[in-house]
């Protein structure tokens, strides 16, 4: 039986696309994005809610301010598709680095690991991130890849509870994987007092760190870059921009 997994639908098909990777350690890299459908956490801000902000939940989100905003049937979303349609995908773009994001990738890591498997057979070479939250830690059939992980912690102004965002032992985890970032968003004062607050109590190493400004819109980027900017500059704290949000907007797929 083929090993299948559940992803994001953009139009007919999934959301499998050849970008340059806006944001992180890896920021302008060219890449192929597999995003993922579903999450274990609900952040307010969200840029990519349509993979757990389904009709019928009762989550908030700052879109719920729009009158004009629907929250959309989860069938119109999600799409399931077994691991060698989604290699074979991957594969016709001819790019060495795979960026496995969504939602909460490794919520689903047994998917993750056979199409990884499968990109590795056919493509030795190829590269492997995950971007993730942080709340989950790798099983070894991930880890066998030695992907990079983009770790991005939900800080209170998400919307979430501490005890949601910060599981110590996955974080211990990721501390402790050289492969491993952390990436913040940070959007007000107060993100940048509960970063530090954070760093401290599990220890993580200030050289992996970095802060990117909450935007989902080229002007709230433009408010908030040159703020945040200095912010890192009094930190000693790498920054990040959001190219994708720069370039586009909030388009999708690209």
């Amino acid at each position: 039986m083929s090993t299948t997994l559940v992803l994001a639908r953009l139009d007919e098909g999934p959301e499998i696309f050849h970008s340059i990777q806006g944001e992180g350690a890896s920021i302008g890299v060219p890449s192929v994005f597999v995003r993922l459908s579903r999450c274990n956490l609900q952040c307010v801000w969200c840029d990519t809610d349509y993979t757990w902000n389904f009709e019928g939940t009762s989550f908030t989100h700052i879109r719920d301010a729009d009158p004009a905003y629907r929250k959309p049937p989860r069938a119109s979303v999600q799409i399931t598709l077994d691991v060698e349609a989604i290699a074979a995908q991957v594969l016709g773009y001819r790019c060495g680095n795979v960026i496995v994001t969504g939602g909460e990738p490794l919520l689903q890591q047994p998917g993750v690991a056979a199409l990884m498997s499968a990109l590795r057979q056919q493509k030795p070479e190829i590269r492997f991130e995950i971007e993730t939250n942080g709340t989950l830690r790798p099983l070894p059939e991930i880890e066998r890849f030695e992907p990079r992980y983009n770790v991005s912690p939900k800080l209170t102004s998400s919307g979430m509870s501490a005890d949601r965002s910060f599981v110590s032992e996955a974080l211990a985890f990721f501390r402790d994987c050289e492969r491993a970032t952390f990436k913040f968003v940070c959007g007000r004062d107060e993100d940048l007092v509960e970063v530090e607050q954070t760093l401290t109590a599990h220890s993580l190493p200030r050289s992996r760190v970095i802060l990117m400004p909450e935007a989902l819109s080229t002007e709230a980027l433009q408010t908030r870059r040159p703020w945040l900017m200095g912010k890192c500059l009094d930190a000693g704290l790498r920054y990040s921009d959001r190219l994708h949000v720069a370039a586009y907007g909030a388009r999708r797929g690209i």
